[in-house]
């Protein structure tokens, strides 16, 4: 029997539930749907899904308390969906422990193409290629060397720490302020000129265009998304 990837989708607005699942289920995912945070968490709990849809603003409570409580047990992807489209709310989901942020109306190919690179972050790496490669990049982390088109870069210590840290949570959109705290320590969680100043020389480096960067992407007002295949 085939193994289906199973999504769970919080959402109480009917319509949207139903054009979620439709667009879902097209594409051979196996679809469960709630549709407030109760319910949600108890679906999560008994479906065990690989990924999960979900609203922020429902009937029994806000999304925010869904994302805390299954961060608790569960670390599956949380792609959220909803109408807020104010930056706190955005970082405030994303700093509680969503993986990606969709505010609507949204089309169902910009859903599919998120839920793709969100399971494709859970896929297990190839044991045997110990390297990251995106585009002419590699970065070997045991020797600690990055090399664009076969020839290594210099690159500084902090600007090493901040690939290492964008690469290793590919496709997912990180706050400034979760970068700040990996990179500087939590004393410095307001310090965004640290981010803007080595983010620019580390795309000069890495990317073929440092104005139109394809990998280390801004999202405007909330932090960077490292892209390894763009579209």
């Amino acid at each position: 029997m085939e193994n289906r990837i199973r999504i769970l989708t919080v959402e109480d607005e009917s319509n949207i539930r139903r054009f979620v699942k439709l667009a879902l289920e097209n594409e051979n995912y196996e679809v469960f749907e709630a549709d407030g945070v109760k319910r949600g968490l108890i679906e999560a709990a008994t479906r065990r899904p690989d990924l999960v849809v979900l609203d922020l603003g429902l009937p029994d409570g806000d999304g925010l308390e869904f994302i805390t409580d299954l961060r608790a047990w569960s670390s599956i992807p949380i792609i959220v969906l909803s109408a807020r489209s104010n930056e706190n709310d955005k970082i405030s989901a994303l700093d509680a422990g969503a993986d990606d942020y969709l505010v609507k109306p949204f089309g169902a190919g910009e859903l599919l193409a998120r839920v793709r690179a969100q399971l494709r972050r859970q896929q297990p790496g190839t044991p045997n290629e110990p390297f990251i490669r995106f585009s002419d990049v590699c970065i070997d982390p045991v020797r600690r060397v990055v090399e664009k088109n076969g020839a290594p870069i210099h690159l500084t210590p902090i600007e090493y720490r901040i690939l290492i840290f964008m690469t290793s949570q590919p496709d997912r959109v990180i706050t400034h302020q979760q970068l700040l705290k990996a990179i500087w320590g939590p004393g410095h969680t307001e310090d965004m000129h640290y981010i803007r100043v080595h983010m620019a020389n580390l795309r000069k480096k890495i990317e073929e265009n440092a104005s139109m960067p394809r990998h280390l992407i801004t999202e405007a007002g909330i932090g960077y998304r490292f892209v390894p295949a763009p579209a």
